[in-house]
């Protein structure tokens, strides 16, 4: 079985790093900082459209978007994983997954050497066979290709994507993937209203999703 997972919100609770490195970039404008849960309400488009948001926010003129950009990007590169951590079951729901013979990648619209970087310093990039970024591709989630090329990177078998958000239930839904939502992650509509064929509360509740698909026999 190849599985997809999203990195912020499903795989990692990274908004806390999210919010330092948005807040030093309006430190340096000499602006108020925004609350951590504006800022996880932000997060699930990609850094570019984070930083508009953060922009707006904040009422400052779209000219200076480039150099806060760069500002922002720098100081979130600086210290991805300070304050970040795994979701809860994160770590053993991968250990099982990968032993149980299934091939497991990362789609997420954070560029992919940050993603890359935040999952090495989390003692998670072993489990992954593969990771596309926001900017592995002209096109980012919900566009289905970037969804599609880490499927196909992962070769021939069924195929399951985890998210936590609309962007992810979007993206599964244009890939034509089944798709499974954790609830706790950093979606802003209620859950029911976003296609999904399975929910779990806990990473200890998608193991036995997986099994029970018809795909999920051991590949190894």
């Amino acid at each position: 079985m190849n599985i997809v997972f999203d990195l912020d919100g499903t795989l990692v609770d990274s908004a806390p790093d999210i919010a330092v490195a948005a807040n030093k970039m309006l430190a340096g404008e000499g602006l108020e900082p925004i609350d951590l849960a504006t800022v996880t309400s932000f997060v699930g488009n990609g850094l570019p459209k984070l930083v508009e948001r953060v922009m707006r926010a904040r009422a400052i003129g779209p000219h200076h978007f480039d150099r806060l950009y760069d500002e922002m990007k720098d100081f979130y590169n600086a210290a991805p994983a300070d304050e970040s951590k795994p979701m809860p079951g994160v770590p053993a729901l991968l250990e099982k997954l990968k032993a149980d013979g299934h091939r497991l990648g990362v789609c997420t619209n954070k560029p992919e050497e940050p993603a890359r970087l935040v999952l090495k310093l989390l003692g998670l990039e072993g489990y992954f066979d593969t990771v596309v970024g926001g900017d592995s591709l002209e096109q980012k989630k919900p566009h289905p290709a970037p969804l599609n090329l880490a499927f196909d990177k992962l070769g021939a078998g069924g195929r399951l994507y985890v998210g936590d958000s609309e962007v992810d239930a979007e993206v599964a839904l244009a890939a034509g993937v089944q798709f499974a939502i954790y609830s706790q992650g950093y979606r802003k509509r209620a859950i029911e209203g976003l296609p999904h064929d399975f929910r779990f509360d806990h990473f200890d509740g998608l193991g036995p999703i997986v099994d029970s698909l018809p795909e999920a026999a051991p590949t190894a």
